[in-house]
């Protein structure tokens, strides 16, 4: 493969950052402090078409690629993870699976606003007793004449109280195995029945949109089942696929962020009559955390362009999710220590991207499924 960028790949990652820099980063203490949703933000990211970046323009899309998309993630990331994580959820999991198995008429009347910037979207898959184990799903949809009927809850979901519309898993029947049929269904989120609750007080991405919600006999047309009704489960497995290259990109934008934070602070701050950059103790952590960026930068856009490339890309994506987040957790650890007591204080903001980063091996499967995904790839 060729990591040389095109074009117009450098020009929308130049766009994204400029505006970043300009219109999210001035932001990201504020928003982190208040816990409030950056309306007024991804409304410019719409009108800009970074909510489009890796759909076709006849959706409302930007035509643009995967590599592109990870390359705006990263760029909004490292400006705020709160930003970064709502703008990768809108786009992974509240709009990705409507462009990859949604009929026309559900591309037309769902897509469009979702790639155009003028709605967000939301994926309900977590549920109170289904997390790693979404084959545990205990909403139930029940047709009943040409329409479904769905209850049950959902929690710890991305943009939920912002959302236009949620895709929405659920338990329809038994295959002829006896196990459990999980299919996706498109629910807007006025109809009747759809409620949502704020998820407060979180450690980090503070700015970020976290609800539960509750379905009581929500009733939706049948023609919002998505794609093929037994085969819900391999599609959101597809789709998270999907969803762990924009979190590796997310990844790499704190851990990129924290590096240029003490890579900076060592420079300015003096001991013992010189800088601490020129220290070898801090240069070796340094040393690492640049490297460590740029490998998990170079797995991201690598399982980025094998997505493009129609190849599969499974394996790919959990590593770079996996190695991304956790080089998140110890470039910010380390950008910390490089601060001293001042790295403790949220003045200096490096404190932040270590709860934001936490998050990163948590969301979109833990760590520890990552490598269960990964073994299952080596055939163990």
């Amino acid at each position: 493969m060729n990591f040389e960028l095109t074009d117009e790949q450098r020009m929308i990652q130049e766009m994204v950052r400029d505006f970043a820099k300009k219109e999210i980063e001035p932001k990201a203490i504020e928003i982190d402090k208040t816990e409030e949703f950056p309306v007024e933000t991804f409304k410019k990211m719409g009108e800009l078409g970074i909510l489009g970046i890796p759909f076709p323009e006849e959706y409302g899309g930007s035509g643009g690629d995967t590599i592109s998309y990870a390359l705006a993630v990263e760029e909004v990331g490292k400006a705020c993870g709160s930003t970064g994580l709502s703008y990768a959820a809108a786009v992974s999991l509240g709009a990705s699976p409507i462009y990859y198995f949604g009929t026309e008429e559900q591309k037309q009347q769902y897509l469009k606003p979702l790639a155009s910037g003028e709605a967000l979207g939301a994926f309900g898959l977590t549920e109170p007793n289904a997390g790693s184990d979404a084959g545990g799903t205990q909403t139930k949809a029940v047709l009943d004449g040409d329409e479904y009927v769905i209850n049950g809850s959902k929690c710890f979901i991305t943009n939920a109280n912002f959302a236009k519309t949620t895709i929405v898993t659920a338990y329809t029947g038994k295959d002829e195995r006896g196990k459990n049929i999980i299919s996706a269904i498109i629910v807007p989120n006025d109809t009747p029945g759809f409620s949502t609750t704020k998820m407060v007080d979180k450690m980090g991405l503070r700015g970020s949109d976290t609800a539960e919600i509750f379905l009581e006999d929500v009733r939706v047309p049948k023609e919002n089942l998505l794609g093929d009704p037994k085969r819900g489960f391999s599609q959101f497995l597809y789709t998270l696929d999907g969803g762990r290259i924009s979190i590796g990109a997310l990844s790499v934008g704190i851990a990129q962020a924290a590096y240029e934070r003490a890579l900076a602070y060592a420079k300015e701050r003096k001991q013992f009559g010189k800088s601490i950059s020129s220290f070898q103790a801090v240069q070796f952590k340094l040393a690492d955390m640049a490297m460590e960026i740029e490998l998990a930068r170079n797995q991201v856009l690598k399982a980025a362009w094998l997505k493009d490339q129609g190849k599969p890309f499974g394996k790919e994506s959990a590593f770079a999710k996996l190695f991304a987040s956790e080089t998140a957790m110890r470039v910010s650890d380390q950008a910390i220590q490089i601060h001293g007591g001042n790295g403790y204080m949220q003045e200096y903001v490096v404190e932040r991207y270590l709860r934001d980063a936490k998050l990163m091996e948590i969301g979109e499967g833990t760590s520890e499924i990552q490598r269960l995904v990964i073994a299952r790839h080596l055939g163990c």
